[in-house]
């Protein structure tokens, strides 16, 4: 069965003017991107930025519908996928790492919190394909491997990281480190008030802000997992160097595709 008919068979096909451009061409005119790229899956789409974002660095978006988040929906991502993007949203319920909620939580919707748990969680313990987290994709990431978050950053470190720009350094040996070529130090935009506080299973601290604030975890050794609290996708086309980013992660998904 093609690509585009397993699609189709689970009820995807219609998203198809967010996401799927088979058909399309490189820009050499060869004809041969569908086929070539990998099948990105976009979880909860908050917005068109994270499409253009996978479409311009080579892969074939799949915004996934977040009404559904049964075993048996996840498991058919799990197998059509090459690589998963977590976007930004609200916030995880402080109750999935053991806190009451902070006055200044808003909640993921039900329906969001539920697919994106399972789907997170799923992917890191069934599949070795690679995962972007981007803000909340970040904290979905580290909540999913026994961590817990800042639940606000203003209340505990006296300094706003939403709807800003400031400096990240990048740890030493880190896979990030690599993807932006030994540039340890650069600026990003801001825009979260929560941060990883305890780090998860099988992940490490890979980038903070001058006040020591967590900014970027990953996973160390061959998988590619990857968080970031910035948001790359709002900074291209002009900051190219965050295309460096999208682009390691989608090279990563097309290492592994089906």
């Amino acid at each position: 069965m093609t690509r585009r008919l397993i699609l189709t068979a689970i009820g995807l096909a219609g998203a198809g003017v967010l996401g799927f451009y088979f058909g399309t061409t490189q820009p050499d005119g060869s004809g041969h991107r569908a086929a070539d790229s990998p099948l990105i899956g976009i979880a909860s789409l908050t917005s068109d930025s994270y499409v253009r974002a996978v479409r311009e660095a080579g892969g074939i978006p799949v915004v996934l519908p977040n009404t559904d988040g049964s075993t048996e929906r996840i498991e058919e991502y799990l197998k059509l996928l090459d690589g998963l993007l977590m976007p930004g949203g609200a916030d995880i319920p402080p109750s999935e790492y053991g806190e009451e909620p902070h006055e200044t939580v808003r909640l993921l919707d039900d329906d969001r919190f539920l697919f994106e748990k399972n789907l997170v969680q799923s992917w890191i313990e069934k599949t070795d394909k690679p995962m972007l987290g981007i803000c909340l994709g970040c904290q979905w990431i580290n909540v999913a491997s026994g961590g817990s978050l800042v639940q606000d950053i203003p209340s505990e470190f006296s300094v706003n990281h939403r709807d800003t720009t400031h400096s990240v350094q990048l740890e030493k040996g880190s896979r990030l480190l690599k993807i932006f070529e030994g540039e340890t130090e650069f600026e990003v935009n801001s825009l979260h008030h929560q941060a990883v506080r305890k780090v998860g299973k099988n992940l490490r601290v890979v980038a903070r802000s001058p006040e020591g604030i967590a900014e970027a975890i990953e996973m160390p050794g061959d998988r590619f997992v990857i968080g970031v609290q910035w948001h790359p996708e709002k900074l291209l086309p002009e900051d190219r160097r965050q295309a460096k980013l999208i682009d390691a992660f989608i090279r990563e998904a097309a290492s592994k595709k089906n």
